[in-house]
């Protein structure tokens, strides 16, 4: 399969990022900072250096992953406001880059999330967030708008604290937008343990028809009533059981896109290098 990495995970320097890479065998490189900017911000002159290091290194790029939309607050945002053309803004850069960088997906994101947002038997008119859902649709869709007429393929993330954090959420939002094929689901299985969403079998099954655009792989361990969260070595972590199927189902179904492994674990000194070559070799023997 397409293994990489998301390149700050192990250095901000996207050479020596490059270059540990190329130690591994890994050829897709997701890139989300470079040097102190995030992309999307990088200048004309900056985004040629990091292009010629790619092609230096002999890898591709599997995605562009900016934060965007991510903590835009559902009760006050609108489409168009001065928050939402930043964002619009900043995905038009990202999409200029990823065509310059022969890369076929953007990442985005979802606004802050509410926490219940659907509910019966009472939980409707007591503990929904009324409108929170269906405000955040005219957000997202002139964003898809935007990449079907590009030619570029959006992936929504699961994410922590995004209004999108399961499979479930990911796959209700491409129907809710009718956007099937132009937007699809960046599957994060550790941030859906969050969301208690077991990812093997039951967040497979909602995103193999069609919905997976990519995935982030990490292992952690959640504490929901005590709001903890660890990130463990791979393989470690309370998604230890899941990864090995969740490999076997990818391969038998030809998925063809790109597997990034997430470097956010160190060993307790914040030294993420140290914990990437912790955990490559195992990442690698699983999902190879």
């Amino acid at each position: 399969m397409k293994l990489g990495v998301i390149t700050d995970g192990i250095s901000s320097d996207l050479a020596h990022a490059l270059s540990v890479m190329g130690e591994f065998g890994l050829d897709h490189a997701e890139l989300q900072f470079i040097g102190e900017k995030e992309v999307g911000d990088l200048d004309r002159s900056e985004r040629l250096v990091a292009l010629e290091l790619i092609r230096r290194h002999g890898k591709r790029v599997s995605c562009i992953s900016r934060h965007l939309f991510a903590g835009m607050p559902m009760a006050t945002s609108k489409p168009g406001d001065a928050l939402h053309a930043r964002h619009m803004d900043a995905l038009k850069r990202c999409i200029e880059m990823a065509h310059e960088f022969d890369c076929p997906n953007v990442r985005i994101m979802t606004g802050k999330k509410e926490m219940i947002l659907w509910g019966r038997n009472g939980a409707e008119k007591w503990n929904v967030a009324h409108g929170a859902w269906d405000a955040q649709l005219p957000l997202i869709a002139p964003a898809v708008d935007l990449a079907k007429a590009e030619g570029i393929t959006l992936v929504v993330e699961t994410g922590n604290g995004t209004m999108v954090n399961s499979c479930w959420t990911g796959r209700k939002l491409i129907d809710d937008l009718g956007a099937k094929g132009t937007l699809k689901v960046l599957w994060d299985p550790a941030n859906n343990c969050w969301a208690h969403e077991t990812a093997w079998p039951d967040g497979y099954e909602v995103l193999k028809d069609g919905y997976l655009g990519h995935i982030h792989i990490k292992d952690v361990q959640v504490d929901t009533p005590k709001a903890t969260l660890e990130v463990r070595p791979f393989l470690k972590g309370q998604l230890a059981d899941q990864f090995p199927p969740i490999a076997d189902a990818l391969r038998a179904d030809g998925y063809d896109g790109a597997i990034s492994f997430e470097s956010v674990y160190h060993p307790g000194n914040g030294d993420y290098e140290a914990g990437f070559r912790k955990c490559i070799g195992d990442f690698k023997r699983v999902f190879g």
